[in-house]
């Protein structure tokens, strides 16, 4: 069973072994160029709220004024300092009896003088910590500048990692889940998926039945404002990758006055149905996949000597992977099936700097040994080698997904996106089509669903789009901002799942620039 291959990227991947090719060694030159450009020596300009925005801790309602009234009580926890935010579990009918716990960290910005408040961070899934982005990655994390007058704010959003987790299936559990032939050739097949489908649709209901009903990205965006609230900041300063950008647009919508210094980096727009992000998801990684083998046919590349013959190669190694699994020298999943290779693959198509690995991989798999792509495959879903997980993005991502966008019970209709999607990207098509399928049996409902964001009235509001991204397709960040009442688009031409902090002057000068000086870059600017 695949699941949507939309999680953002992880900090502990593994690197390259091998010197890139010429190609991919071009991007990571100009990558090195770019490391002094990202800094500016004018003073700070504080974001400028309207008269119209209203104090800090006003509540949208009377009922949650307990909420925005908190303060947070920091501590000292692991080089970071820690918070608990509380939060109601249903906003619209708040209960002391059922409130959540939003677990917070902050990195204090380094020059407190003159900071300009809190910067707040998503890195995507639905499920990422942002706990653990901050933590392992703090001073990557926006420029010199940025660092220098933002705090560093990062948040677990409800029922994900340590606030709240929403636990669905054990270890093995999971582990058969994820396994399982994600493209079925037969009806035997289409029904194992429905199987493991149902078990973690199932699960999470049985084991939270409460927190499942309240699990939206329109949920997690109430208690954004509260975060912001409680931080003392009259107005949102945020950085939102991948699926970051779906929760970030979600609260422009809800609360534009509230919008101060906004950027959505690797757009997820929250108006695209279950089926368009299945088919978009598929045209993206067939777009990187052929720029991950136009750069493994420069060298010794073990899929063929052309992009088409690559290609090809590549079909056929999960073809024989799905006929005859490999093996893979853990205990606790001893063969990679085809659902697990892919997996694998598609997790070094997010960054380039993990194609030299990912060819590697392949080699190994060729010659009969998939203890690297399982290693891959491990990084893509946080788990431990020997089992076992680290935090609940597999599960988290179908509890959020699955409240926003309800898809058919149907099996034939999954056959159906299957044949349509493969017309488009023929590698990827099939599993991006059946990944969906927890969705159609999802046991209960209640987001907004599809929906069209404006955020009319807001401040200027900063979209990036990556040309070959794998997981958000650059036409999703077009779309948002066309719907945006107030947005600027900074295209960035290259390869990879997000731009901003991955080394590109154009962009991170640009970025750094809006966060320290409020200077909103041109919209269409490319870099």
């Amino acid at each position: 069973m695949t699941t949507r291959l939309d999680a953002t990227d992880a900090p502990d991947r593994p690197r390259a072994r091998r010197r890139p090719a010429a190609a991919a060694l071009a991007v990571l030159l100009g990558a090195v160029v770019a490391l002094g450009a990202c800094t500016t020596s004018e003073p700070p300009t504080p974001p400028a709220a309207g008269t119209d925005v209203p104090a800090a801790t006003a509540a949208p309602t009377a009922a949650l004024a307990r909420y925005y009234s908190q303060t947070l009580d920091w501590t000292a926890c692991g080089g970071v300092q820690c918070a608990d935010l509380t939060v109601p579990l249903d906003h619209a009918k708040p209960d002391p009896a059922d409130d959540l716990t939003i677990k917070v960290v902050r990195v204090p910005a380094r020059d407190q003088e003159h900071r300009l408040g809190s910067l707040l961070v998503n890195p995507g899934g639905p499920g990422a910590s942002g706990n653990a982005y901050v933590r392992a990655g703090a001073d990557s994390i926006g420029g010199p500048e940025v660092r220098r007058y933002y705090d560093l704010v990062g948040f677990d959003p409800r029922g994900v990692a340590a606030s709240d987790p929403i636990d669905c299936l054990g270890d093995a559990a999971l582990d058969r889940f994820l396994g399982t032939d994600s493209t079925p050739d037969d009806a035997a097949e289409e029904q194992a998926l429905l199987t493991q489908a149902e078990a973690m649709a199932d699960g999470c209901a049985a084991h939270a039945p409460k927190l499942i009903r309240h699990l939206s990205t329109a949920d997690a965006a109430r208690d954004l404002d509260v975060l912001r609230a409680a931080l003392g900041d009259s107005q949102l300063n945020y950085l939102g990758k991948s699926y970051g950008t779906f929760l970030g647009a979600t609260y422009a919508d809800l609360f534009p006055k509230r919008v101060g210094r906004v950027v959505l980096d690797g757009v997820l727009p929250p108006d695209i149905t279950s089926a368009e992000l299945g088919e978009g998801q598929a045209r993206g990684f067939e777009i990187a996949t052929t720029a991950y083998l136009q750069d493994c046919v420069t060298g010794d590349c073990p899929l063929g000597d052309s992009v088409d013959a690559a290609r090809r190669g590549l079909d056929a190694l999960f073809t024989a992977i799905d006929r005859q699994p490999l093996p893979t020298g853990d205990p606790s999943v001893p063969n990679l099936t085809e659902a697990w290779a892919r997996l694998g693959v598609a997790i070094a198509l997010y960054d380039q700097g993990m194609w030299g690995f990912l060819t590697d991989a392949i080699r190994e798999a060729e010659a009969g040994n998939g203890a690297s792509l399982m290693q891959l495959a491990d990084s893509y879903a946080h788990r431990r080698p020997g089992g076992g997980y680290d935090g609940n993005l597999m599960e988290a991502i179908f509890a959020v997904n699955c409240l926003d966008r309800p898809d058919s019970p149907d099996l034939s209709a999954y056959a159906r996106y299957a044949k349509d999607f493969s017309a488009k990207a023929p590698t990827w098509g099939a599993t991006l089509a059946w990944g969906a399928l927890p969705c159609g049996v999802w046991p209960v409902t209640g987001g907004d669903g599809p929906h069209r964001v404006t955020a009319a009235g807001s401040n200027p509001i900063v979209v990036v789009g990556t040309t070959r991204d794998p997981a958000t397709i650059y036409e999703w960040s077009v779309r948002l901002r066309d719907q945006l009442d107030d947005a600027a688009l900074v295209t960035f031409d290259g390869d990879g799942h997000t731009a901003y902090g991955r080394s590109n002057s154009c962009v991170d000068s640009a970025i750094d620039a809006y966060y320290v000086q409020g200077r909103v870059p041109r919209d269409g600017l490319r870099c």
